[in-house]
């Protein structure tokens, strides 16, 4: 059982529990302690630090540098970038590991540090217990001659965007389109807007002026309504939407239609068809019926994983496959990218409406998305539902009620107090009371 770490590393609301920077640094001093292990004694493990544009990030920064100092191992800094271009950067600096400050899609008040390991994939599960094992030890500081050093990576923003642009055919190109693109007021402000119009569209940037208070409020990909409305405020052509570090992806067409993961999964899974570089396809849990049975009716296997994209990607790697995703926008293109990546998927489905010359909504007007609605139930830390009789018999009730035309999830956020309550159903009406009959009776 892990302490401190859910699905994506540590997270909580500043100031409080882990995100403190007593309890960051004991953190970094940790995970240096684990790093150190595996690396040569002849040189200090070095390590990239980014961060999003939270106001706290600052603060957490210059904790995480004094316990990874004190571990005596070398910190390189990176400023505010994007959770999947520090796992980038990471693996090509071959350096020994990287974290993001970052608390995602959630508001500034919250923050969090997640970890990569050289390879540029999530820690395992093994090695984030070993972390855990030692964060309440007493910290031993390294001799004067051993603490570790401090750089910025300068060019960071620069490597990323080639980096992100070699994804794109190189035989194509996005001239004559006009772009929309949501930065969420987040880590991706300064780098997304650069790539797409590097590779030839007109961008509108949206959601670009962070001022440490302000991400994800109103904009990016859990806001998209924002990247809707300026589509058709602007005459564009496409919208794309980021969430606060840039790892999920929400698009918008040009009548203001908003596309989800499960949606834009489908589209690059049916352009790699085209090629035959689809081996299978995993989803998870909360992942649309409708994409399962619209991929086993193109003969594609289809697997579930748990809710998060690490448990999406531990999946993929077992079996060997490429393309996997969650409804929510986090796409993994593992011939592309060793995690998700909000710009690299948006370049993965813009090649693919180029090579198709057709639209979001032409590629997409097979596959029908079942009514499905979540409700977010904030509970008290520790609260299992499963020992909530009134939940278990509503949720016992309404599957009766759905029978073989429907499916009901009910799940404990792996980032928040929440239980989230999804209800599929075959109208709308019916997934939307029967998630709410099940959420009231939470007590």
């Amino acid at each position: 059982m892990r302490k401190y770490f859910g699905t994506d590393g540590v997270r909580g609301e500043v100031g409080l529990g882990a995100i403190t920077p007593d309890f960051v640094m004991r953190l970094g001093y940790a995970a240096g302690k684990v790093l150190a292990t595996s690396s040569p004694a002849t040189a200090n493990p070095t390590v990239l630090i980014g961060k999003d544009t939270r106001i706290s990030g600052y603060m957490l920064e210059a904790a995480l540098q004094a316990g990874f100092a004190a571990a005596g191992v070398d910190v390189m800094l990176s400023g505010p970038m994007p959770t999947p271009a520090i796992a980038y950067l990471t693996r090509t600096l071959r350096l020994s590991a990287g974290v993001v400050i970052s608390a995602s899609h959630n508001p500034y008040q919250d923050n969090g540090i997640k970890f990569f390991s050289d390879s540029g994939n999530k820690l395992a599960d093994e090695v984030e217990l070993e972390i855990e094992a030692l964060i309440d030890e007493p910290m031993q500081c390294a001799s004067a001659a051993k603490i570790g050093r401090a750089q910025r990576l300068d060019d960071a923003p620069g490597r990323y965007i080639e980096f992100c642009k070699s994804t794109f055919p190189s035989e194509l190109n996005l001239r004559g389109m006009k772009i929309v693109v949501d930065c969420a007021h987040g880590a991706a402000y300064h780098i997304a807007p650069h790539v797409f119009h590097e590779l030839g569209a007109e961008v509108i940037a949206i959601g670009a002026q962070p001022n440490g208070v302000n991400i994800n409020q109103g904009f990016g990909a859990t806001s998209p309504e924002a990247v809707a409305k300026a589509v058709l405020a602007n005459g564009a052509d496409i919208g794309i939407a980021l969430d606060g570090d840039a790892d999920r992806l929400i698009m918008a067409d040009a009548t203001g239609n908003v596309y989800n993961g499960d949606q834009l999964l489908y589209l690059i899974v049916k352009d790699r068809l085209a090629s035959g570089n689809v081996m299978g396809v995993v989803g998870t849990l909360m992942t649309n019926m409708a994409l399962e049975v619209a991929l086993n009716r193109m003969g594609i296997d289809f697997v579930r994983a748990k809710v998060g994209d690490r448990y999406v990607l531990e999946e993929l790697q077992e079996r060997g496959w490429l393309i996997g995703g969650e409804g929510s926008g986090h796409l993994l293109c593992l011939d592309k990218q060793t995690t998700g990546d909000g710009i690299v998927s948006a370049l993965q489905v813009l090649s693919a409406l180029r090579r198709s010359g057709t639209t979001l909504e032409q590629c997409t007007q097979e596959l029908t998305l079942f009514p499905q609605t979540l409700v977010n139930v904030r509970v008290e830390p520790g609260y299992d539902w499963r020992q909530s009789e009134r939940m278990q018999r509503e949720k016992e009730q309404v599957e009766r009620e759905l029978g073989n035309s429907g499916r009901v999830l009910i799940r404990a956020s792996g980032t928040e107090p929440l239980i989230r309550v999804m209800v599929e159903a075959q109208s709308a009406n019916d997934a939307e009371s029967m998630a709410q009959r099940i959420a009231a009776q939470y007590a």
